[in-house]
């Protein structure tokens, strides 16, 4: 006996509906392909709902200069440790520079673009890049975008500038790519700030090269001088070989949260070990200093009141105390 078996349906047997006779088409009713009447269209995109792509600016359509500039110091900003706030601080004390009248160019030497994106600069958009300039021997002034913000011009980076550093092995001078691009814009500028990578790559080497001056971003935590002796090494093999006016601008100390016992402690320490090159200004660490790169904006323009946009116009200020 079946397991079926013996159980009966629940469902009724409903009679079958009786089929139609099937009506046969003739050969008289079938069109033809080849007969039938094709109709063009003209098909229009709708531009209601699309959005409108200005194209970026060039360095011709920069504003006119007001004031008379003299010696440009051209300072990377450089730690090979990363997450010390080394972007963060590229795009704000550029943007607090020019707030306070002077000229700035800020040269984004990080593949990952973060100064590019973090001043609202769409990659997609952008026709060549510092690569572009490494590489491609495309002249600086084609790849500026002016104006950014008051004062402030961008040299942006893409994903290009992944591959810079085993396409520059094999390059002729390569440790003078940028040195020559960027020498070309003294005297247009106040300052030209290049954000490095958090490497000891040849894009760093480079931005030793280039630069006047280094300055030196450090988080108030643990191991806060963690690879800082590494840097300093390379710094004196490029002082020592490529670039002899090579020094130490500055340390500024970041992510300062007086609440902690460690952060005093650190800001103790690297007084200690640097000495009087260390800034006086703390940047603490603020909530808003985290958002402002989300929407575009440098901290002067996101949160103008706040501690974080305080703490970078001293630091600017600074900075122009210096010389």
């Amino acid at each position: 006996m079946g397991i079926f078996d013996g159980k009966r349906s629940t469902k009724r047997d409903t009679p079958s509906k009786p089929i139609p006779p099937e009506e046969h088409s003739t050969y008289d009713d079938v069109v033809e392909v080849e007969s039938a009447e094709v109709i063009m269209r003209d098909i229009k995109p709708s531009l209601e709902n699309q959005a409108v792509v200005t194209p970026l600016r060039g360095y011709k359509d920069k504003k006119p200069v007001t004031h008379v500039i003299g010696s440009t110091k051209i300072i990377a900003i450089i730690n090979q440790k990363g997450g010390v706030g080394k972007s963060t601080t590229a795009i704000n004390l550029a943007a607090a520079l020019g707030s306070l009248g002077k000229q700035v160019l800020l040269v984004d030497l990080d593949p990952q673009g973060n100064s590019s994106s973090g001043l609202g600069i769409e990659k997609n958009e952008v026709e060549y890049c510092i690569y572009d300039v490494l590489l491609n021997d495309v002249p600086i002034e084609e790849v500026i975008i002016p104006d950014v913000y008051e004062g402030l011009d961008v040299v942006p980076a893409t994903i290009n500038l992944a591959g810079a550093e085993v396409e520059l092995v094999s390059e002729m001078a390569r440790e003078n790519r940028l040195k020559d691009a960027v020498g070309s814009m003294r005297g247009r500028y106040d300052y030209i700030l290049i954000d490095c990578p958090p490497s000891l790559g040849l894009l760093t080497i480079n931005a030793l090269v280039a630069a006047d001056k280094l300055l030196i971003p450090i988080q108030c935590e643990f191991y806060a001088l963690e690879g800082v002796t590494k840097l300093l090494e390379s710094m004196k093999r490029v002082k020592t070989r490529l670039n002899p006016t090579l020094d130490i601008y500055g340390v500024l100390l970041t992510m300062y949260d007086s609440r902690t016992t460690l952060s005093k402690q650190v800001v103790d320490e690297v007084r200690n070990y640097f000495g009087r090159v260390v800034f006086d200004t703390l940047i603490p660490r603020t909530v808003k200093l985290s958002e402002a790169p989300s929407y575009g904006m440098p901290i002067t323009e996101y949160d103008p009141q706040g501690r974080g946009s305080i703490s970078y116009t001293e630091l600017a200020k600074e900075v122009i105390a210096r010389g």
